[in-house]
């Protein structure tokens, strides 16, 4: 499934639907939820320079519209990050959210005619790169909302917070296309798949193989 266009005009594939080109890959249908699940339960990724080889891995926050679609990425990076001084020159760039993934054995699968694989979860996103440093503070908060709830904030860093804050800069990536690839046993037949979410020891990638099985 793809997500094409501006953010304020997207299509998408899906939900039994296919492409020009015939029936729609079982792993390339899913849906808002599950990109924005994703995101949150996998915020650090790759944001790599179209028109460079600068990469570097982020933390990343989805930003969706009323519909529940995502439309961009708050983040931060570090100033000196050579990634900062490519975007600026040029803002197209992609981000990478790769999810929940593990080889899966012919033992899990309890068959010795079965070909083993891995299974896994991926996002990438087009985007346009827009650096926001008055909304550093914010991305930050954010952030540190998501991932600590209300374990800790940042007030608790005191004065050094002030020079930390200033050596990095917030970003919104806007997302301009997103292919999704969600390679969860779909295909596999019914009392493997089972063999498997019983057998195999990542709990994780578990969980998003039985969210699949619909």
């Amino acid at each position: 499934m793809s997500i094409t266009g501006s953010a304020g005009d997207t299509s998408r594939m899906g939900d039994g639907q296919t492409s020009a080109g015939g029936a729609a890959s079982p792993f390339e249908q899913y849906d808002d939820g599950d990109v924005r699940d994703l995101i949150a339960e996998y915020p650090l990724a790759w944001v790599t320079a179209d028109t460079g080889p600068e990469a570097s891995l982020l933390p990343v926050l989805g930003e969706y519209d009323a519909n529940g679609r995502l439309v961009a990425l708050l983040g931060h990076m570090g100033r000196r990050n050579p990634l900062h001084r490519r975007l600026i020159a040029d803002d197209r760039a992609r981000v990478l959210v790769n999810g929940p993934s593990g080889y899966v054995s012919p033992d899990h699968a309890e068959r010795r005619d079965w070909g083993p694989t891995w299974n896994y979860a991926q996002l990438v996103a087009q985007v346009r790169v827009r650096f926001v440093p008055e909304e550093n503070d914010a991305a930050l908060a954010a952030l540190v909302a998501a991932m600590e709830g209300d374990r800790w904030d940042a007030g608790e860093l005191g004065p050094r917070y002030a020079g930390m804050a200033q050596a990095i800069v917030a970003f919104r990536a806007e997302v301009t296309s997103l292919d999704g690839r969600f390679k969860l046993g779909q295909d596999e037949q019914r009392p493997v798949f089972e063999a498997i979410v019983r057998r195999h020891p990542d709990a994780a990638l578990v969980a998003w193989m039985r969210r699949f099985a619909r």
